[in-house]
């Protein structure tokens, strides 16, 4: 019987695969050496290359992924590993446990409900949980909901909410991560850097319920954009009245309550020199 043929097999892929678990791999290094991380979950494995190399270089791994069929064939090529066939939007977080390290690479952008994937993530981690994904290049925190194709790689029904980066922070920060990094550096490809022909497509993000020191990480802050504020609604008049108002209108009332206090001195003064006038005249009289 023929075998099928696997997209994640494909040359192209298999070299991006490579890349990134070297990237992994470098970081892993460096936050072995400030926290003990033994235990791992590969959720979105597909068919197991992550969950292998977690394997490989010394971690306890259970790999997940949404389609049985996946799991199916992670099985077959890796039987020393466990793989469960799981949504990550409906993960049974609580019969699952906690795991040191959570991967998640691939897979957020595939999803309908990321936020709601994220929570589950969060329930899952012990201590780290690294993130790698599509994002949409828009500095809000932001969505895009897209169509896929319709293969083993791709989202379970084939339409996926795409997130910013500062979407991907701010539902970490939210579902209740302390700590949430950005790289300094990204892996050395065209899918992490800005081209004249596209922008980036790719991050990476670690979260993590303890601080971290790893060299080529930085503390990321949580975005914050305030409903009729800083709004999708706000025209651009709309957002110059609202950048004058934070940062001019505390000079301009400061300035508006030293004229009150002016007019009033003046008009206190004319009073009493008024009065000082007609006092003068009845003795005059």
């Amino acid at each position: 019987m023929m075998r099928k043929s696997w997209l994640f097999d494909r040359a192209w892929t298999r070299d991006f695969t490579k890349l990134r678990q070297k990237f992994v791999s470098e970081l892993l290094e460096k936050l072995q050496e400030e926290v003990s991380l033994a235990s791992a979950i590969d959720v979105g494995c597909g068919i197991g290359d992550f969950s292998k190399f977690l394997s490989e270089v010394g971690f306890r791994v259970v790999g997940v992924d949404g389609r049985e069929e996946n799991t199916e064939e992670a099985r077959r090529r890796y039987p020393s590993i466990t793989f469960l066939t799981e949504n990550a939007e409906d993960l049974p977080v609580a019969q699952m446990g906690a795991f040191d390290l959570v991967l998640c690479v691939g897979l957020l952008y595939h999803l309908e409900n990321p936020f709601r994937a994220i929570r589950n993530l969060y329930a899952l981690t012990g201590k780290v949980l690294l993130i790698e994904t599509m994002c949409i290049p828009n500095r809000h925190t932001t969505m895009e909901l897209l169509d896929e194709g319709k293969a083993e790689d791709q989202g379970l029904n084939y339409v996926a909410f795409y997130p910013s980066e500062s979407c991907v922070i701010k539902m970490l920060y939210r579902a209740g991560f302390p700590f949430v990094y950005q790289f300094k550096e990204l892996p050395e490809s065209e899918f992490y850097a800005s081209t004249v022909w596209q922008k980036r497509l790719r991050t990476v993000i670690v979260a993590s319920k303890i601080a971290l020191a790893a060299p080529n990480l930085v503390l990321a802050k949580e975005p914050l954009r305030i409903v009729f504020e800083l709004g999708p609604w706000s025209t651009r008049l709309g957002r110059l009245r609202n950048f004058w108002n934070a940062k001019f209108a505390p000079v301009s009332l400061v300035a508006t309550n030293l004229a009150k206090q002016g007019r009033r001195i003046v008009a206190y003064i004319s009073i009493a020199a008024s009065g000082r006038d007609r006092s003068s005249h009845g003795r005059n009289l």
